[in-house]
């Protein structure tokens, strides 16, 4: 009786149906304790969504678990098993510093991954620690629930503690780990790992799975397993396109990094581009630029074909026709891809109805923005408030012609100039999480323990599209360095 009081009291409602898979997936975890476990950052509106009790959530009891010292009830914590193809190389993996405390069952029956991030050693670590420092972890939930606030699918980040032990990186760090949810941590390498070292039978166990967690309307479908291939792709497509309409780089695309949910996850080397610029890399690694910002699509429909491989033997029995319909659902991609970009590049200028040249149109302007260095989100931000005189190019030829044209557009709809303007307002971000904002706010935290901009920070940035006097000071540009902005995976 206890036990279930506490249960209700605390809102932790947990299952674990991941465990109920072939046993290669995953593996069971005893947990690694830390001293002196600290809140630094808690999440109260995801928590309420969650159904968890927000005060609860600040006890003792809860830090100690979200630390990994604990586990609710009905917990059974293990580090999930997958592979990945990291910058072209295949490699075998796992969850090397995480987690998984259980799935949440929500008040209105969702089912969300609870993973410690950052928790210590387990059989995939190699030669980590498994630990986590503090400003990655913070780096993490910003940037996170900004994507969430720019209404672009991502896992979440619930809470962020510090652990009262040092890790030892470049130079010696305070640990923390970070508490992230999740429609599921399903990824593309989880299929390649079932492909390269399971039975067809744990395969498709894994498929089922998937098809009832994720896509149940068409777990019934004469074929399964081709819905699924093609609901994956249709969710990444617009996944992706949404990246590049709000200048996000993501820096490391492998494909242990791409969700069969379609969500954003892994936000280590990610950053927000500043100057217009396809060739944009901000990762310390991606020396080859090959997550470069104009390549996102491109490697997004690559990791799609590893996708489609992993499930060949589901997809017919004859391997030369397998091979056929993957080829043709991967094909798909461009197509979808282009007209979710189209479609969001359409809203960003206000525009409603659709134009063979709309493509073109927005092309147009982004090439103006890149030989004159512009700010991207800045750019249509002016716009959208007809600030023009903002714009770097507000007096060339080039910009003159081409507003011309976006006028004589804009005209060639029936919509209203009010409701051309709403369109924008809400296509166009105000902010974003600008670089050195974020910088600035990671600073405070780690080396002044002072987290007032951090909190300022997601503040301003959970309604990007507010428009808000508060948030003007957050739409202004770093000064120029010679140095680029170089971001690290923070492992």
């Amino acid at each position: 009786m206890t036990k279930d009081k506490s249960k209700i009291k605390s809102g932790w409602n947990l299952d674990n149906s991941y465990t109920r898979l072939p046993k290669l997936f995953f593996s069971k975890i005893n947990l690694n304790p830390v001293p002196s476990p600290k809140p630094i950052i808690l999440n109260t509106d995801l928590a309420k969504f969650l159904g968890l009790n927000v005060e609860e959530l600040q006890s003792k009891e809860s830090i100690s678990i979200f630390a990994g010292n604990q586990v609710p009830e009905g917990s059974l914590p293990i580090a999930q098993a997958y592979a990945g193809h990291q910058f072209g190389y295949f490699t075998k993996l796992g969850d090397g510093r995480a987690l998984l405390i259980g799935e949440q069952i929500t008040p209105s029956d969702k089912r969300f991954d609870i993973q410690l991030k950052g928790s210590g050693r387990t059989p995939y670590s190699r030669s980590g620690d498994g630990r986590a420092s503090l400003g990655p972890m913070l780096r993490e939930y910003i940037i996170s629930e900004a994507m969430h606030g720019l209404g672009i699918p991502t896992t979440r980040s619930l809470a962020v503690v510090t652990t009262g032990k040092s890790v030892i990186r470049e130079s010696e760090l305070p640990g923390a780990v970070l508490t992230r949810i999740a429609s599921s941590h399903l990824r593309v390498g989880t299929f390649e790992y079932a492909a390269r070292w399971g039975i067809v039978e744990d395969l498709k166990a894994l498929a089922d799975y998937t098809l009832k967690r994720h896509f149940p309307k068409i777990n019934d479908s004469k074929k399964p397993y081709l819905s699924l291939l093609n609901e994956v792709i249709k969710r990444q497509a617009d996944l992706i396109a949404k990246w590049q309409l709000v200048g996000f780089v993501h820096g490391v695309m492998n494909t242990d990094n791409m969700t069969i949910s379609g969500e954003t996850i892994d936000y280590g080397p990610c950053a927000f581009m500043d100057t217009y610029d396809p060739a944009t890399v901000f990762s310390s690694i991606d020396r080859q630029g090959r997550y470069a910002y104009g390549n996102q699509p491109s490697i997004g429909q690559w990791n799609l074909a590893r996708f489609a491989e992993a499930l060949l033997p589901l997809l017919d029995s004859n391997e030369d026709k397998a091979v056929e319909i993957a080829q043709d659902a991967v094909g798909k991609f461009n197509e979808l891809y282009e007209y979710n970009w189209i479609k969001g590049m359409r809203a960003k200028l206000g525009i409603f109805n659709e134009e063979l040249d709309d493509k073109f149109l927005a092309q147009e302007l982004l090439n103006v923005m890149q030989k004159h260095d512009a700010d991207y989100t800045n750019t249509f931000r002016a716009l959208t408030l007809n600030k023009l005189s903002d714009l770097l190019f507000y007096n060339t030829t080039e910009f003159t012609q081409w507003y011309d044209k976006w006028q004589e557009r804009l005209k060639r709809q029936q919509e209203t100039k009010d409701s051309i303007n709403k369109l924008m307002r809400s296509s166009n971000p105000s902010v974003i999480p600008r670089n050195h904002r974020v910088e600035e706010a990671l600073e405070a935290a780690v080396e002044k323990e002072d987290y007032s901009v951090m909190r300022k920070l997601i503040d301003i940035l959970s309604c990007p599209y507010a428009y808000s006097p508060q948030q003007e000071e957050y739409t202004t540009l770093p000064q120029k360095t010679d140095e680029p902005y170089i971001t690290f995976c923070g492992t």
